[in-house]
């Protein structure tokens, strides 16, 4: 099946190797996308990339090589609010996995039967993205963002966002009494230049030192120039374990759609997360005990 609409991804890196740092029992990789087989699952029209084919028994494959045990998969925006991917993978392994997924931005269109069947599935949390805003001097949208949380919260779900935190220097004042726990992926995805003094960086830093958000540890190379070790990230890295490393989860992001940079090995993220926290107890922290509370896992014996 082609899409000349939409350009093919690189496929991620398939040489079987295992990461030189041990994760801990009852590890989470909180961000992986499941896609395709797109002739069973075929993407939406209007989507701007086509990933190979990512599917559920490749992504256990690689979970083996590393050594992680549970995962969380996210709603890539191929599907646009087509789960149907996603939501075959979690009953397959409901056990083991959850979900984030993406429904209407249409409040009244949200059917809470359709809420109650993704919560029973193993969805824990809504995606929003909003990187491709048309208008950025009209701000976020925070009205409609609202309204979705407060659909979302008798489930105790949390809100992802996909957006770019230094676009928004007012962030922390714009979230202060959010509904919802707030999740942002790439930590915040923030480019690296910008540094960490930022005003929509350090309203991320604040969001986190109050409680009021959690931010995914996923994609330094989308964030930054150059390849491996990603040096630049580190001083972004340090900075959000220092305002709250108790709201931090970390995640793989395979498989890795839209890098347009030399593609990573899982295995060399997952030692690149051990150089950068080499504390045993903190790793085991953002790698298990976090995503415990976030998305509902049980807690490891």
């Amino acid at each position: 099946m082609s899409y000349p609409q939409a350009p093919l991804c690189q496929a991620p890196d398939s040489e079987i190797r295992s990461p030189k740092i041990a994760f801990p029992a009852g590890a989470v990789d909180c961000h992986a996308h499941i896609c395709g087989p797109a002739t069973q699952f075929p993407y939406a029209h209007e989507r701007i990339y086509t990933p190979p084919d990512a599917t559920l028994e490749s992504y256990e494959s690689l979970l083996t090589m590393l050594g992680v045990d549970r995962a969380v998969l996210v709603q890539p925006s191929v599907y646009g609010t087509d789960n149907r991917a996603m939501l075959a993978a979690l009953k397959a392994r409901l056990e083991k996995f959850r979900g984030v997924a993406v429904i209407s931005n249409d409040v009244n269109q949200i059917n809470e039967k359709e809420l109650e069947q993704l919560h029973n599935s193993g969805v824990r949390g809504i995606r929003c993205n909003i990187v491709d805003v048309t208008d950025k001097s009209a701000g976020l949208p925070i009205q409609n963002l609202k309204a979705l949380a407060e659909r979302i919260k008798p489930f105790g779900w949390h809100l992802e966002l996909l957006m770019h935190v230094n676009e928004y220097p007012n962030l922390a004042k714009v979230f202060e009494n959010f509904p919802v726990d707030l999740v942002f992926g790439h930590f915040g995805y923030s480019h690296a230049k910008y540094g960490i003094s930022d005003a929509g960086f350090q309203g991320l830093l604040e969001l986190l030192k109050n409680q009021r958000a959690w931010v995914k540890m996923t994609g330094p190379y989308r964030i930054c120039d150059g390849d491996l070790p990603y040096a630049d990230m580190r001083a972004l890295n340090d900075a959000v374990i220092k305002a709250n490393s108790e709201r931090l989860v970390w995640g793989s992001d395979w498989p890795h759609v839209m890098v347009k940079k030399q593609m990573p090995h899982d295995a060399d993220l997952c030692d690149l997360f051990g150089e950068w926290i080499t504390d045993p107890g903190l790793r085991k922290s953002i790698l298990v005990d976090n995503p415990c509370i976030l998305y509902d896992f049980p807690t490891p014996n």
